[in-house]
């Protein structure tokens, strides 16, 4: 279904704009943004991406202390060069890091201040700084992260001839931040894929080894994507500019058939040898049956209030993951399945080819609303039948859950009635993790 505009603005909006990238750059361990941008356009993302979003926290440089520019009306009129400038010059002064960031907003955009030249000039003296163009016109937070992951690639990682190392993999995950289970699947992602025998460049996250560990990026054998859309430049640019093969999975593993699957994929696509795979995929498998047998006792007695249907609003990866899995392996039945993320025209006929396939003989629509007030409008006019409706969504749907009775589970942006710590639903830990969440709520009737 194509997109739908409302009087030429959007509400309840599911993503925050192309300067948010600068929690891509706080989940770099090490990494300093800088923002060139007007007031409050960091506070606004901070509260966006992490507080309202599963109140994530934030450590190093982020939240409420990035170096910002504030640029105001005479920065507008008269240009604001040097007043960037300064606060580089200060920030380099006062700030700790390995990485220095420069993040443009609207406001310096939109004036043609050249950024370029400022950094550039930091940059001819040594310091690891770089620039990225991220005006919030530009798209979604989304696009701000292939945008200064690409900064980063080509003014910092640089050129590089030598050999690549087999065994070796740059793992593109899940957007930092944006995404409110980020840490926690890239811990769980990196634990399976060393377990086999992979050793792996963690560039976001606790386990990532920061600026350092960008610098090997080139020598890596391939690039791991996973996820529909996001990062498809990423590893299309490294492919180019480093002849960089990359192995794509557009949706996350959870549950035993799926992470089976997805591991013996990547250890072909390794070429590595694969008895550790085989003897983890063995030991992980029997762990996961072992819970999911005391499950299946739950389910079979406590037949009262469970659901049967459910929805889905989010990420096209994470609607395609969790509808997948819900389907697949839960055998519940999707009635409405709704993408939030603005996916790129030329990829959305592939995204809904996706959604033909997420069992067998199950075939669904997909829906893509940028604007909250189409999401709610769609959800309402749902037959979920007599039976309680699940719905896996954000905080906006807060309102439709409660009219339909249904069981909200958040897990996409904005989330504010959840905490997120290390929680993880990818794998075959995370997906007995969503089996507990789903039917914690389901007995708790919440």
């Amino acid at each position: 279904m194509a997109n739908k505009k409302k009087g030429g603005t959007i509400v309840h909006s599911h993503y925050a704009c192309t300067v948010g990238a600068a929690y891509t750059v706080a989940a770099i361990k090490g990494a300093v943004p800088i923002a060139n941008t007007g007031p409050g356009c960091m506070y606004k993302q901070f509260f966006f991406l992490s507080f309202d979003n599963g109140f994530q926290g934030t450590a190093g440089v982020s939240g409420g202390n990035i170096p910002s520019a504030n640029v105001g009306e005479n920065d507008i009129v008269f240009g604001g060069a040097k007043k960037l400038d300064n606060l580089i010059r200060a920030s380099l002064g006062v700030v700790k890091g390995d990485l220095f960031v420069v993040l443009t907003g609207c406001s310096g955009e939109l004036v043609g201040d050249d950024v370029g030249s400022v950094v550039r000039k930091y940059q001819k003296n040594g310091y690891p700084i770089v620039f990225a163009d991220t005006g919030g016109f530009k798209g979604t937070n989304l696009d701000g992260h292939e945008l200064v992951v690409k900064a980063i690639i080509d003014q910092f990682v640089g050129k590089y001839d030598g050999e690549k190392q087999k065994g070796l993999v740059n793992l593109w995950l899940e957007t930092p931040y944006f995404n409110q289970n980020w840490r926690g699947d890239y811990l769980e992602i990196v634990r399976i894929l060393r377990a086999i025998g992979f050793e792996v460049n963690v560039l976001f996250g606790p386990e990532s080894g920061g600026a350092k560990e960008w610098k090997d990026i080139p020598k890596a054998d391939f690039n791991l994507l996973i996820g529909t859309w996001n990062g498809l430049k990423i590893v299309k640019h490294l492919e180019k500019k480093y002849s960089q093969r990359y192995l794509h999975f557009d949706r996350l593993p959870i549950g035993e058939e799926a992470t089976t699957s997805f591991i013996r994929k990547v250890v072909e696509f390794g070429g590595i040898d694969k008895t550790k795979s085989e003897e983890f995929i063995k030991k992980e498998s029997e762990i996961y049956y072992y819970f999911l047998e005391h499950f299946a006792n739950f389910f079979s007695e406590y037949w009262y209030g469970l659901p049967a249907k459910f929805a889905a609003v989010g990420s096209s990866t994470d609607v395609l993951s969790y509808s997948t899995f819900l389907t697949d392996q839960l055998g519940l039945i999707p009635v409405k399945q709704i993408i939030t993320d603005n996916p790129p025209e030329n990829l959305r006929e592939q995204i809904s080819e996706s959604f033909k396939h997420l069992s067998e003989d199950v075939s669904v629509d997909v829906e893509f609303h940028e604007d909250g007030y189409f999401v709610e409008k769609s959800l309402q006019e749902t037959d979920f039948g007599s039976g309680v409706p699940l719905l896996l969504g954000s905080s906006w749907e807060a309102d439709v859950a409660r009219e339909k009775k249904a069981l909200l589970i958040e897990v996409s942006a904005p989330s504010t009635e959840t905490l997120v710590v290390t929680r993880s639903f990818a794998g075959y830990r995370g997906g007995l993790n969503l089996i507990e969440r789903v039917y914690s709520a389901a007995v708790g009737n919440k």
